[in-house]
């Protein structure tokens, strides 16, 4: 009933129960969102007061949205890699290739033949037996084939500078010598070395064929040669490129070329002033024994310890009579006296196939291709050489593929097999596998094997060649008081003293020759 004077009170709406929104799909990318979330969320409210289960989905859909758009969450992550993927492969087009580094430039000399063929031809010719006529007499140049040797690196790197093209990495050759970084002079020198039989044949000495050849003669044509050419007079030979692998090759003539890149075997004939591992290459020896095909393992090794060479040598190769006297009575080590010749390689194959580990001692000089021999066959290396250079150790760790033995130990009575025959057949494995990951780069008929690695290195003495020729066209004669030792008090620009390059040599210092 009313009250007396009062309206009559209006009736109370009951709540009203919203039913909750239907799950919406995730947020798109492509959606085009308020100017404000407060926006939307003023929007969503309803006039009246909102329910409680309204506002609680409001803040979860807020959460969620906030969650999915997060740089922290899965989804952003997965998003910014798919985008990030994309720009990638967008990327990958002609424009991108090109950011890559340009090939080192390389000019080889048109030589006359007789530095190159000519070497062949004079080799095969000076072993000719009587009353057989020289095979190659009669063949074009591009049909010769270079004699089987340890040194042909010479061959395969003059080989593929001919069919180099101008965009081949890392080096490329060129035609014409103003766009040349480096100059590569492809004399045969190491064959050359050798051309003159130490035993020729009667015909050879019938004919005088043998003694009409003089390497001192080929040097010294090949240098007078080369000092007409103006790019060798530009800067005295310093972005010229050289090999002489054979531990004498060059020697007549070593000083005149000593500014120049030398790629060398090791460092045993030659002084700190004419070679060094800051401008130079060490190279790998061709392996003259056949590679071994088979998997690692030591169930088909049972010999512990092969060697196979000549007994005697001088200077640090006297090591091997000692190991001689050593290792000869050993029941599991084979270690034979042995010259060059087909059944000693033969002999040496099978050698090295069936042993588990091989030893390489140091020779006339520190290095020999029976280390490269024993890497090919994943015969462990046993390496006594205090004084050895190896090849590519920027990119191989030869402490992973060989065993290194101080000559001092080595030498005394029952160290190096004790020392062997506590490893154990998981470690042989463990070296052979490591062995067959860089085997390639011993393995010169590889097409990505040394070859390739030679011209990498090659190139990688480019820039400090440009430093010193840069450097030296503004040099100038300049008085010293005895107290300077800047590095850059040098006498005149074409003279350039021990004093201007120490710094930048260290150790290594190598004076331009005059």
């Amino acid at each position: 009933m009313w009250e007396r004077g009062r309206p009559p009170r209006k009736p109370r709406p009951s709540p009203i129960v919203v039913p909750p929104p239907p799950p919406s799909p995730p947020p798109r990318l492509n959606l085009v969102f308020p100017r404000s979330l407060f926006a939307l969320a003023a929007r969503a409210m309803p006039s009246r007061r909102p329910s409680p289960v309204l506002l609680l989905l409001l803040a979860l859909a807020l959460a969620l949205l906030f969650l999915l758009l997060s740089p922290s969450s899965p989804s952003a992550s997965r998003l910014s890699r798919s985008l990030a993927s994309g720009s990638a492969s967008a990327s990958s087009s002609p424009a991108s290739a090109a950011t890559l580094p340009a090939p080192v430039k390389i000019y080889m000399y048109n030589l006359p033949a007789k530095f190159t063929y000519g070497v062949v031809r004079s080799y095969t010719a000076a072993r000719a037996h009587s009353g057989s006529a020289d095979a190659s007499a009669a063949l074009p140049d591009q049909q010769l084939r270079y004699p089987g040797h340890q040194h042909s690196a010479e061959w395969w790197l003059f080989k593929d500078l001919l069919r180099r093209g101008p965009r081949d990495r890392p080096v490329a050759r060129v035609d014409d010598p103003r766009d040349a970084d480096l100059f590569y002079v492809p004399f045969f020198s190491s064959l050359s070395l050798v051309v003159n039989p130490i035993r020729p044949p009667a015909a050879a000495n019938a004919s005088g064929a043998a003694a009409a050849y003089s390497d001192e003669a080929m040097q010294d044509e090949l240098l007078e040669w080369l000092e007409r050419q103006p790019y060798w007079r530009r800067h005295r030979g310093r972005d010229h490129v050289f090999i002489c692998q054979d531990p004498n090759a060059l020697y007549r003539v070593i000083d005149r070329i000593s500014n120049a890149v030398l790629l060398v075997s090791d460092f045993g004939r030659l002084r700190n002033d004419q070679a060094s591992l800051v401008k130079d290459v060490i190279l790998p020896y061709s392996h003259r024994i056949n590679s071994f095909k088979g998997d690692v393992g030591v169930d088909g090794r049972p010999s512990l310890l092969f060697f196979m060479g000549n007994r005697y040598r001088k200077e640090g190769g006297k090591v091997r009579d000692a190991l001689f006297h050593i290792l000869e009575n050993e029941d599991d080590v084979t270690i034979k006296h042995g010259s060059q010749s087909r059944e000693s390689r033969r002999a040496a194959t099978r050698g090295m196939h069936s042993s588990k580990f091989c030893l390489h001692p140091a020779g006339d000089t520190p290095s020999a291709c029976r280390l490269f021999d024993a890497l090919v066959s994943l015969c462990v290396p046993i390496i006594v050489s205090d004084y050895i250079e190896l090849p590519f150790e920027d990119v191989i760790d030869y402490s992973n593929i060989s065993i290194f033995v101080e000559t001092s130990k080595a030498v005394q009575p029952g160290y190096l097999t004790s020392m062997l025959r506590r490893v154990s057949s998981e470690r042989i494995l463990e070296y052979q596998r490591e062995i067959k990951k860089v085997k390639h780069y011993f393995e010169y008929e590889d097409p990505n094997g040394p070859v390739n690695e030679i011209w990498r290195q090659v190139s990688l003495k480019v820039p400090l060649i440009k430093l010193l020729t840069n450097r030296n066209k503004r040099l100038f004669d300049r008085g010293t008081n005895g107290t300077d030792c800047s590095c850059i008090c040098s006498p005149t620009p074409t003279e350039i003293t021990a004093t201007s390059e120490q710094a930048l040599w260290g150790s290594h210092y190598l004076p331009l020759s005059s």
